[in-house]
């Protein structure tokens, strides 16, 4: 049994079906070796240096973890951004909100040796078991080949109806072999885990969440991004880290009127910061204003 496979020129709704059906979708052959081994050269120094600081009995204790991997490449937004991950987020996410944003991005390398991790839902860090929809999917982006033999990741699918992961029994798994440059889309409430690295060679991945606008990140980008590096990035990745107001009211910034928090006009100077001051002393004077007109009394009406 294998998780359903499609590649870039597919139909976006067939993907989407099979995703929504089944929990989880590889998609080969998205990204290019330049793009990837560039990831992977950017990477390395996070992951010897830091990558140790994470192990424990969930993560692993011979497997390497990099959080906030914006910070350390360029290269991510390839990732990120990608149209054919971003046009399945698009039909999952964007019919319970205005706009969706990363919620977290982490790369891993498991190390031979690794045991098989325990399996898990991404979406426990909200009560998602209140709401009947799903609210966030998870991209998980090979950066080298996944075997079976290095530790693809495991999956249950989501026919299986297990929502306990003591009750997953072997037959219900299923690994996502994939190669290099490819990517596993899998549900928020989708029960996968890291496999058994029983290779010579390190397997390694990276992944991150697209969260419903109107949740708390994850990863708080806020603290993770300096302020320059956040005006280093494209306005496309500015607003999928979170530094956008979600709608009228949620997330709004005092010093930008329309919400968008890091245009690129809000970088070029003092000229156009004080017309960004003058619309929201605007935008204030209009919020004041009733919203309804109030009825007239009686005594109040003109006379005949």
């Amino acid at each position: 049994m294998t998780l359903p496979r499609y590649g870039v020129h597919d139909d976006i709704e067939d993907v989407v079906t099979a995703l929504t059906t089944t929990g989880a979708v590889v998609i080969e052959n998205l990204l290019p070796e330049k793009i990837v081994s560039g990831l992977i050269t950017d990477l390395r120094p996070q992951f010897d240096r830091e990558g140790h600081l994470y192990q424990n009995g969930f993560n692993g204790h011979q497997t390497l973890r990099v959080g906030g991997v914006t910070k350390y490449s360029a290269y991510f937004a390839d990732f990120l951004l990608n149209p054919t991950v971003l046009a399945v987020a698009d039909a999952v996410l964007k019919p319970y909100c205005d706009v969706y944003q990363v919620g977290s991005t982490t790369a891993i390398e498991i190390l031979p040796g690794e045991g098989a991790q325990v399996l898990h839902a991404d979406d426990t860090c909200y009560p998602s078991h209140l709401l009947p929809f799903e609210v966030q999917i998870s991209a998980l982006w090979a950066l080298d080949d996944f075997t079976e033999e290095n530790g693809a990741t495991r999956i249950v699918r989501k026919e299986a109806a297990i929502k306990d992961s003591a009750q997953v029994c072997e037959k219900d798994v299923i690994q996502a072999v994939m190669p290099k440059g490819s990517v596993v889309l899998y549900l928020g409430s989708t029960l996968h885990g890291g496999g058994e690295n029983q290779s010579d060679a390190a397997r390694k991945a990276v992944v991150n969440t697209y969260c419903l606008g109107w949740l708390r990140q994850e990863e708080n980008q806020y603290l993770t991004l300096t302020r320059d590096e956040v005006a280093s990035q494209s306005e496309a990745m500015r607003r999928m880290l979170g530094f956008q107001a979600h709608g009228p009211y949620l997330g709004v910034w005092p010093d930008d009127p329309d919400g968008l928090w890091y245009e690129t006009c809000a970088f070029t100077g003092n000229v156009l910061s004080e017309l960004i001051r003058s619309l929201r002393r605007q935008w204030d004077r209009r919020r004041c204003l009733p919203r309804y007109p109030r009825r007239l009394k009686p005594t109040e009406l003109p006379p005949p």
